[in-house]
């Protein structure tokens, strides 16, 4: 009784496991290579695509080819007969191949197990029933020796809601590998070099690249592709082929790696084209006098302000000063800009060959740094506000320097005025940094001495014309009110830079500036008493003020800094601007794939020109309504720390500092505004672009 149900049993599984097991076919069986036919999933829906894949097992040591074989071999081919006969069946959708060297030829194919997707399509008005496959492939498994190898393959896909077959991870395998839109703009030169543009092209996200054409003869397929990669431009060297023609298209597929071994591939339609110009190649005079109008510029940005207040105190004092003396105040000064000007080009150049991408005002990234420039400001801000004065014996404290009397005072005014100016960058600054810091190490320190000399210009004035000086009001009692008057735009400096180290460093880093600012103050009344004091006392409080900055010296190790995300805030201090989303190459890159509108601002919280450009034209009411009319993504990139994404996208655009700011039209070349930034502009830049 019990033999009878066991077999009715067996047979109700048998026709349950029926359907699954026709999803993958009977193999047919080589002496290298082992055939099927597989589908993604286990039915089939109207109106829903079906994937349908031959797949190859073969043997180690041997392979089968790509759509462009390369030097010999031939592509598979599959012919899928489908009922109802109003399905349709597309073309293999080929993955990525590989490079196959055999001696002096070159092929492209596949090892390993392969899957060579096609889709099948139902039309969505056919009524539900099955689906009849039959498969015609033809295909070569070679080695030292090619076997031609075909098979006919049949299966029947049940109706049902298309739930994923066994087999879907091979699929999603081979979908993984398989090229995607390039998001770049390729060309390709007359001697065969192929050129890549766009975001997101750097050296340290392309280590190895290349090129397989999809169509054999138009290069050398064994020649190497010598590969150049600069901020948003890769190059690939080809070696033209006998169907190589200048003036035709050349596509195929483009693979990337990054530094970290993982691939892109990428198909590519390069337009015959010239070679892009390298966009940091400025002729050096041109370059040099960027460079000088820049650091002329520089003395009218509000960084540079609170060294106004000192360099008008300089001033007022040469008013009823000899002609010699008026000259060596302005050339100690222009000797302390140019010296500091050259030390910051001289760190540059080598902190890059140490392999650290820096740029301009990247000393302003360390809270410690930040916190120190508040101290010093604040030291001179009590200095003017009287709280102390200095005599000789206490000329070489590091706080003092910029406010002593003589030409040692009027050089390290003209330091003080390069560190408080590195935050800003000046109309005229950008592509003078760029060209330079991509020039030799001797032009690079050229371009940054014609930058200070920029800035010192209106000081060197007075020392070629030094009755300018004697065209001001006498000193008198007026010059006590001026001084005191001109320590509040350093106290004012302080709270700001007082606030980027909270951007920096967050609640701690504030505790510790705050703790040095203490200790600071503590300092400047020590020294001040010490000056009204005579014998022990003036020793005592002289030690008192040495034992004051020697801990705020000590204060500066322990400021922290934050890990990007950490917890500060993003530049700007209010957070981003509204609608505004995080910069990241990735997300701008997958804004342009879909020919989205995006406006870029990079900005940071020690900036004060982005801060000023921040209120004045893109949190306006009207800038807000535009951006919203055309639908354009606003990306915020913060380089309030160090942010290799947002140094990355500043190389690209020939920035080596911030504000820069990129429109990005749905369709054409991206475009960059100056660094004074207006509503006005913003709009005229949406509406030219018709974005």
């Amino acid at each position: 009784m019990l033999r009878p149900f066991f077999a009715l049993l067996l047979l109700l599984l048998l026709l349950c496991a029926r359907p699954a097991a026709a999803l993958e076919t009977a193999p047919v069986i080589g002496s290298h290579d082992t055939a099927t036919l597989i589908t993604d999933s286990d039915s089939v829906r109207p109106g829903h695509p079906l994937h349908v894949a031959l797949r190859l097992r073969l043997a180690p040591g041997w392979h089968t080819y790509w759509r462009n074989p390369g030097d010999a071999g031939a592509p598979p081919d599959v012919t899928l007969t489908l009922r109802p006969a109003a399905a349709r069946a597309g073309d293999i959708e080929w993955p990525a191949p590989e490079r196959l060297p055999d001696g002096p030829l070159m092929s492209y194919g596949y090892t390993g197990d392969v899957v060579l997707p096609l889709t099948v399509t139902v039309p969505a008005t056919a009524a539900p029933g099955p689906l009849s496959i039959q498969a015609q492939a033809e295909w070569l498994v070679c080695a030292a020796i090619c076997i031609p190898r075909q098979g006919i393959f049949r299966l029947t896909v049940p109706p049902g809601d298309g739930a994923p077959s066994a087999e879907a991870p091979l699929f999603a395998r081979a979908v993984a590998r398989l090229p995607a839109a390039s998001p770049f703009v390729a060309s390709i030169s007359p001697d065969a070099r192929l050129f890549l543009r766009g975001p997101g092209l750097s050296p340290a996200n392309v280590s190895r690249a290349w090129f397989f054409p999809d169509t054999p003869g138009v290069i050398d397929q064994d020649a190497p592709q010598r590969l150049a990669v600069r901020y948003g431009v890769v190059s690939l060297a080809l070696h033209p082929g006998p169907n190589f023609h200048a003036a035709a298209p050349l596509a195929g597929v483009l693979t990337l790696v990054d530094g970290h071994g993982t691939p892109s591939h990428l198909t590519v339609l390069a337009r015959p084209g010239a070679a892009p110009a390298d966009p940091a190649a400025l002729p050096l005079l041109r370059m040099l006098g960027f460079a000088f109008l820049g650091g002329l510029i520089l003395n009218l940005m509000p960084c540079v302000f609170p060294v106004l207040a000192m360099k008008a105190m300089a001033i007022a004092r040469l008013s009823g000063a000899e002609r010699r003396e008026i000259r060596l105040h302005a050339l100690s000064y222009t000797g302390g800009v140019l010296l500091t000007f050259g030390v910051i080009g001289g760190m540059l150049l080598a902190l890059r060959q140490a392999g650290i991408a820096a740029g301009w005002g990247f000393q302003f990234q360390s809270p410690a740094f930040v916190a120190a420039m508040a101290w010093l400001l604040f030291a001179v801000g009590l200095n003017l506000s009287g709280v102390f004065s200095f005599g000789s014996g206490v000329a070489g404290f590091g706080q003092s320097l910029a406010v002593r009397p003589g030409h040692a005072g009027s050089f390290f005014t003209g330091t003080l005025a390069v560190l408080v100016a590195t935050p800003c960058t000046a109309p005229f600054m950008a592509a003078a940094l760029a060209a330079a810091l991509a020039a030799p190490a001797g032009v690079t320190v050229a371009g940054f001495l014609a930058m200070g000399a920029g800035l010192a210009a209106p000081s060197a004035l007075l020392a070629a014309a030094p009755t300018l000086a004697r065209a001001l009001p006498r000193p008198g009692v007026w010059m006590d009110v001026l001084r005191q008057a001109l320590a509040f735009p350093m106290y004012g400096a302080c709270v700001w830079l007082l606030w980027v180290v909270s951007q920096e460093a967050g609640p701690t880093g504030v505790l510790a500036a705050a703790s040095g600012l203490l200790l600071i103050g503590f300092g400047a009344w020590a020294l001040g008493l010490a000056g009204r004091s005579s014998g022990r006392g003036r020793r005592l409080a002289r030690a008192a003020g040495l034992a004051a900055a020697l801990a705020a010296a000590a204060v500066l190790p322990g400021i922290p800094t934050l890990s990007a995300g950490a917890g500060a805030s993003t530049a700007g201090g209010g957070g981003l601007l509204p609608g505004a989303e995080p910069f990241t190459t990735a997300r701008l890159a997958s804004l342009r794939a879909a020919q989205r509108p995006v406006f870029v601002d990079i900005t940071a919280a020690w900036c004060i020109t982005c801060l000023v450009n921040e209120r004045v034209a893109l949190a306006t009411r009207q800038v807000r309504d535009a951006f919203a009319a055309h639908r354009v993504t606003l990306l915020r990139g913060d380089w309030t720390r160090q942010d290799p994404d947002v140094t990355e996208f500043l190389h690209r655009h020939d920035r080596d500092g911030v504000p820069l700011y990129v429109y990005f039209p749905p369709d054409g070349p991206p475009r960059t505004l100056p660094q004074i930034l207006t509503a006005t502009m913003v709009l005229h830049a949406l509406g030219s672009a018709g974005g």
